[in-house]
C-alpha cells in the first residue's frame, strides 16, 4: 500500500525559510514523479502546482510563482522528497500537499496527479 506523509510545516515571518518533507512508501523508488501542490484557504481556491521531481533522474520543475525561492530534492534512497522554501511571503500561506505518481516522464503535467497518491497536507503560515 502506497503511503505519502508530509511534515515540516509551521509558522514563519516573511523572509523566513521552511523545509517540508514528503516520505513515500510502497512505491519502488524508480519511475516515480513526485509533486508538491498548495492550496490557500478559501472555498474557490484550487490546488496550485508548486514543484516536481522525477525520482529516477532528479529532474525538477518549478511554478513561476516560486521559481528562485524554492528547491525540490530527494534523499539518496529516493523515498523522501524535500521542498525547501526560502524568502517566504504571506501569499505563500497555504496547505502544502505532496503527491506521488508512477510515471517516469512528464512529471510537470499537473492534472496527471489526480490519479496519484496524496498525503494529508501540512500547513505553512507566513506572517508579515
Amino acid at each position: 500500500q502506497v503511503q505519502v506523509i508530509e511534515s515540516g510545516g509551521g509558522s514563519v515571518q516573511a523572509g523566513g525559510s521552511l523545509r517540508l518533507s514528503c516520505a513515500i512508501s510502497g512505491y519502488a523508488s524508480a519511475g516515480v514523479c513526485v509533486a508538491w501542490f498548495r492550496q490557500a484557504s478559501g472555498e474557490e481556491r484550487e490546488r496550485e502546482g508548486v514543484a516536481t521531481i522525477a525520482t529516477s533522474t532528479g529532474t525538477t520543475t518549478y511554478a513561476d510563482s516560486v521559481k528562485g525561492r524554492c528547491t525540490v530534492s530527494q534523499n539518496n534512497n529516493k523515498n523522501i522528497v524535500y521542498l525547501q522554501l526560502d524568502s517566504l511571503k504571506p501569499v505563500d500561506t497555504a496547505v502544502y500537499y505532496c503527491a506521488a505518481l508512477r510515471r517516469s516522464w512528464g512529471c510537470d503535467i499537473w492534472p496527471a496527479y489526480k490519479n496519484g497518491y496524496w498525503g494529508q497536507g501540512t500547513q505553512v503560515t507566513v506572517s508579515s
